[in-house]
């Protein structure tokens, strides 16, 4: 019997939104789900038992940057990531792919894999799909992501769907060499912003797709409502037995939007750059801590909030934190940050166990709206 499974508990009436729960050999998430980003094995400037109490179910961590420090070799030897980072719940790893992509003025694209230079000292490197499994079955990930090509928004439709077809094709080699019945892999629809490509990629993905799928090429500076357009197409195609993996998305705003498109799971950067950036997320919409009107206002930086932060600083003492640059400022709403994107999803949760995520959603964007932004 697989070590991976999923189960829907709840479909919301009025939504189509769904809760489940995704099995698997480090425990059990409950989805919908936002997986906080743990690059280089470790949430920047946080502990794994502070990303824990602030609700976190499963971190994500960089293929790319652990293929290049330490070394997979390095972190086999050390027992798998999580031994050698000390977090004993499910992980998962990106292939790699939207990282060497990014690299557009260093990297060369063949049907064999990718040739790109090390950001760190300029080596050059060779990336294939092959030896993307090998670097992941190394860290001993829970979820491994097919490597794929991430083009880039706005590309015209013949790059489009050879980027396409590209992805599909290190799928099969993804599939055929991922060997550990300990870890599970996941396909990443393509296609950019064609619905058609959308439509071809998924259906094409679908065989390789044992428990669990991932929509890649989003939020990748397209408008929200594109990514929006793409995700209602796409919707009708999904396996219904397995999770649904939104790439790269981590504001409230997409988040609540992309379940109501039939999405469970979520990453991103954001909560934690923006926290170290002196920015507070919250369901008043986005907080500048270092503006001068927060300088004497002792606060929390949400009433309501349940995280560290709030329940012991307030906005004027963070406030001069991130004014004098202080690491604990950017520590402080990195906390704050991944504690709001949870008590999102527990109140998108309870919508849907009550059957109004439509309203909920509603209710959260009116109130987004208010921010100091607006």
């Amino acid at each position: 019997m697989s070590m991976f499974r999923y189960e829907v508990v709840k479909v919301c009436k009025q939504s189509g939104a769904r809760i489940g729960r995704f099995y698997t050999p480090h425990g059990v998430i409950e989805t919908p789900v936002f997986m906080p980003v743990g690059t280089k094995a470790t949430v920047k400037s946080l502990s794994p038992e502070e990303v824990e109490e602030a609700g976190s179910q499963i971190l994500l961590a960089n293929t790319y940057h652990l293929y290049l420090r330490p070394g997979h070799e390095i972190v086999r030897a050390a027992g798998g990531l999580h031994k050698f980072m000390n977090w004993h719940k499910p992980i998962l790893t990106d292939s790699g792919g939207f990282q060497v992509f990014s690299l557009s003025d260093t990297r060369k694209v063949s049907e064999e894999g990718v040739e790109f230079s090390s950001f760190i000292d300029g080596s050059r490197h060779f990336m294939t799909p092959e030896k993307s499994m090998e670097i992941q079955m190394a860290l001993g990930s829970d979820i491994v992501m097919a490597f794929d090509e991430c083009s880039a928004a706005g590309v015209d439709y013949k790059y489009a769907r050879e980027a396409m077809i590209r992805t599909e094709n290190w799928l099969k080699r993804s599939y055929a060499r991922m060997t550990n019945e300990h870890q599970i892999l996941f396909p990443i629809i393509q296609g950019n912003m064609y619905p058609e490509l959308r439509i071809e990629s998924v259906k094409r993905s679908i065989p390789y797709a044992r428990c669990g799928i991932a929509i890649g090429g989003l939020s990748v500076g397209e408008p929200k409502p594109v990514m929006y357009e793409m995700l209602d197409v796409l919707r009708e195609y999904y396996p219904e037995n397995m999770p649904r993996y939104l790439m790269g998305v981590g504001s409230a705003d997409c988040i609540i939007e992309g379940v109501c498109r039939g999405v469970d799971m979520f990453d991103c950067v954001l909560p934690t750059r923006t926290a170290r950036n002196g920015t507070a997320m919250t369901f008043k919409g986005n907080l500048t801590i270092r503006n001068a009107k927060y300088k004497e206002d002792f606060t929390p930086v949400e009433e309501g909030c349940d995280c560290y932060c709030c329940r012991n600083y307030t906005r004027a003492y963070v406030r001069h934190l991130i004014n004098t640059d202080e690491i604990f400022g950017g520590r402080l709403l990195s906390i704050h940050n991944i504690r709001f994107l949870h008590r999102l999803v527990a109140g998108i949760k309870d919508a849907i166990m009550n059957d109004r995520l439509l309203d909920y959603r509603d209710e959260v964007l009116k109130s987004l709206s208010t921010g100091d932004n607006k």
